[in-house]
């Protein structure tokens, strides 16, 4: 299994990361071309023109990618990397999260608040669980992900999973198979990944800061 529960597809395009050399399937990587500037732009949806250049979605190796230089020597040419890029694809790949959990919301394949999920866990609906990782632990270890951790999602705060679901905050959620459950938990591994740094994973139960469950 990838990160996040995903079954690896053998037929899933790979590219190779320049901070590791190594190659692994596009879903895992984070995408980046060089604007008209020189610049490093992050290109999290694969769709900017240009060559791209791919660096596995984890902070170490973003980070070693930053230190190493290694934009400029997989472009070809001197590059300017922002002051804030890893800032920037944090918001980027936020965004891209809270907007596709939107969507299921919308569609009828995702639901928030404890009953809802515990009722979608019962009956077999949910194919992910998805928790606050700043709910109250007690709160969280009511509710077990469908198929073991690899079905949690958990790099989220309640503040983020709410802008999903039109609240407030949300503390547990769930995810319907099919439809856009592979995006979700695609974007929300390398979200986790970004964010390891800080113990916010996909796929591990972490204790979070005593709050009211919603």
């Amino acid at each position: 299994m990838t990160r996040g529960g995903r079954d690896k597809m053998r037929d899933e395009p790979e590219r190779k990361c320049i901070a590791s050399g190594e190659s692994q399937p596009k879903a895992g990587l984070i995408r980046f071309v060089i604007g008209p500037e020189a610049q490093v732009v992050p290109d999290v949806q694969g769709k900017l023109p240009g060559r791209g250049i791919y660096v596995s979605a984890d902070r170490a190796a973003l980070d070693r990618t930053i230190r190493k230089n290694l934009f400029s020597r997989a472009a070809r040419q001197p590059v300017t990397v922002p002051e804030e890029l890893v800032t920037q694809l944090e918001a980027l790949l936020l965004q891209r999260v809270v907007g596709l959990l939107s969507l299921a919301r919308k569609a009828g394949a995702a639901v928030a608040g404890y009953e809802k999920v515990k009722e979608w866990l019962k009956t077999g609906k949910a194919a992910a669980l998805i928790q606050a990782n700043d709910g109250s632990e007690r709160g969280r270890d009511k509710l077990r992900p469908p198929a073991g951790p690899e079905t949690l999602i958990s790099c989220l705060s309640a503040g983020e999973l709410g802008l999903a679901f039109g609240r407030e905050r949300a503390i547990h959620a769930a995810l319907a198979a099919g439809g856009l459950e592979r995006s979700v938990v695609e974007e929300a591994a390398r979200l986790a990944g970004l964010r390891e740094a800080a113990g916010r994973q996909v796929g591990e139960e972490l204790a979070g800061k005593d709050t009211k469950d919603a």
